[in-house]
């Protein structure tokens, strides 16, 4: 049987951010061993792909028998103003073609999902329902993600400069990339399933992003379960966590057959 393995910053890309760390299970096959991809968060301008290894013990509990891919991406510079939307969902785009371009070397299935928290979790959101033909993606995972950069941009000074930055200006001055950037414009009755999570105290992306989400996916009849969590904040408790992939990995059983 092949041994389990891991490949450290596989490059997809010309930029050092652009690469991606691959944990392949032993035994796997190309039938029986789907992929999670993971997304880190970090408002677009901070963290890495090292994110997921403080939840790899748990997702690989929860999710036995998938192999696990984490996603570095160019981060937007607020100094430079380099790096700006949609450079991040490009890259996204670029590390699921490679995965995909890998996915026999490595004998694992081409099915995909996404799980991203935070800026990860709107860019997992944001790929699975805006580019849905791109990578064999069966489901999405959001922990407390943006999901409309209109209504997040006034949420307070924070998010107001740095979705100014980011998006090159405000929803005023910049519609279009406001627009071709927040998930909930790209849900309609063909959306895949998704399952997202937020706390009831969180100061970073206020809860009336997921429910602005569960509303949009109500109304297009898509499966989903969204679940507050409830006193807790942007981010959660190692307990909570294990509770929720758990959860999560219930809602996608069977979304492969």
């Amino acid at each position: 049987e092949l041994p389990a393995i891991a490949l450290m910053d596989e490059s997809y890309g010309p930029d050092p951010r652009q690469a991606i760390d691959v944990y392949l299970p032993a035994s796997r096959s190309e039938e029986d061993t789907p992929i999670l991809l993971y997304i880190h968060g970090g408002a677009w301008i901070d963290g890495d792909k090292s994110e997921f290894n403080a939840f790899r013990d748990i997702a690989e509990q929860s999710f036995p028998n998938y192999a696990f891919v984490s996603i570095g991406y160019r981060l937007h510079n607020l100094f430079t103003g380099t790096n700006t939307f949609p450079t991040q969902e490009e890259d996204i785009i670029a590390a699921i073609r490679y995965v995909e371009s890998q996915t026999s070397a490595w004998n694992v299935s081409d099915n995909l999902l996404l799980v991203g928290a935070s800026a990860g979790g709107h860019l997992a959101l944001l790929h699975g329902y805006k580019h849905q033909e791109i990578g064999n993606i069966a489901g999405v995972i959001a922990l407390f993600p943006p999901t409309d950069l209109v209504t997040f941009y006034s949420f307070n000074q924070t998010s107001t400069l740095g979705l100014s930055s980011i998006l090159g200006g405000s929803p005023e001055e910049s519609p279009e990339i406001y627009q071709s950037s927040s998930p909930i414009n790209f849900i309609d009755e063909a959306t895949i399933p998704s399952i997202f999570f937020h706390g009831t105290l969180d100061q970073v992306v206020p809860i009336s992003q997921s429910e602005l989400l569960a509303t949009q996916l109500t109304e297009f009849g898509v499966d989903h379960q969204y679940i507050i969590i409830d006193g807790q904040g942007h981010g959660f408790t190692p307990q909570t966590y294990q509770l929720i992939l758990q959860e999560a990995a219930s809602f996608m059983e069977g979304v492969f057959n």
